[in-house]
């Protein structure tokens, strides 16, 4: 038995979505997990939350004709993670981030979708960290009830340029806003250095993750490169009693060098791996 295993669609894209779609069938995996990243993926939220139920019910057509499953719906709002960070000190920002965050768990829901991960906050600019700090929790707070509503699991990302950089921060993040759960992704962590050990821990409050080559001082390396032991990752998820996908999630922009690996080759490498990691 192992773990399903999940490719993101945002992985290929120099690819049409549909062909996008096609390769990762092709490549066995079981579900995908689904970029909503305004102004570069293949689907962008300002579009298909447009009409948030229609569109998620034609992603669904689109990935059971394939049969394949949608493991995650990622929420970002645009490139800049400042722009309308969920703790944003603007109001009207802060209101178009809940209204797009509805949508999205209106669309997950019909794109057949049960988990949802949007981003954490960021510390904003000119304010106080603890105000920063305390809004994000307040945002992230009203984010679970409503998941919770819809019957749907969120999660936030821990990421590079983000209010939880670091393992430290994240797990007082999960502390401070009860029932929040992760998507968790080494890489952000490794990049700076940190072993794995200081981000085990944060293991137990995983319910998405991320896997892809990494090391320090680069976000996204090769198969051959990598120094996250994903063997010890994948057995400690048994113990914890992880029920969640493992999503290989490269990446190709011109952002922390993410476009200087062979994502294909890379995909098929961690897949095969992951494959032959057993969990019970």
């Amino acid at each position: 038995m192992s773990f399903p295993l999940a490719c993101a669609d945002f992985t290929f894209p120099l690819l049409s979505h549909d062909h996008s779609l096609d390769l990762i069938a092709m490549l066995g995996f079981e579900g995908v997990d689904i970029g909503l990243f305004e102004g570069r993926s293949h689907l962008w939220p300002s579009s298909e939350l447009a009409d948030a139920a229609r569109s998620g019910a034609v992603l669904a057509t689109r990935l059971s004709d394939r049969g394949l499953r949608c493991a995650d719906v990622f929420l970002q709002m645009d490139n800049d993670f400042a722009a309308y960070a969920i703790n944003h000190s603007e109001p009207d920002r802060r209101q178009k981030a809940r209204d797009w965050f509805d949508r999205t768990l209106e669309y997950a829901t019909a794109a057949g979708s049960r988990h949802v991960t949007i981003l954490p906050g960021v510390d904003v600019e000119g304010e106080e960290p603890a105000a920063s700090w305390s809004r994000c929790c307040d945002e992230l707070s009203w984010r679970l009830e409503r998941a919770g509503e819809a019957g749907l699991t969120m999660s936030v990302e821990g990421h590079v340029g983000s209010i939880a950089d670091d393992p430290e921060k994240l797990s007082r993040l999960v502390a401070d806003v009860p029932g929040l759960t992760l998507t968790l992704d080494y890489t952000h962590f490794t990049r700076a250095g940190l072993p794995d050990a200081d981000v085990e821990p944060l293991l137990k409050h995983a319910s998405h993750f991320h896997v892809r080559g990494s090391r320090k001082d680069r976000l996204q390396t090769s198969f051959a490169d990598n120094t996250i032991d994903y063997g010890r990752v994948v057995s400690i998820l048994k113990q914890v009693g992880y029920a969640g996908y493992l999503g290989v999630e490269y990446v190709w922009i011109d952002w922390e060098h993410c476009n200087e690996v062979d994502n294909l080759s890379e995909t098929i490498l961690f897949r095969d791996f992951l494959r032959g990691v057993p969990v019970s």
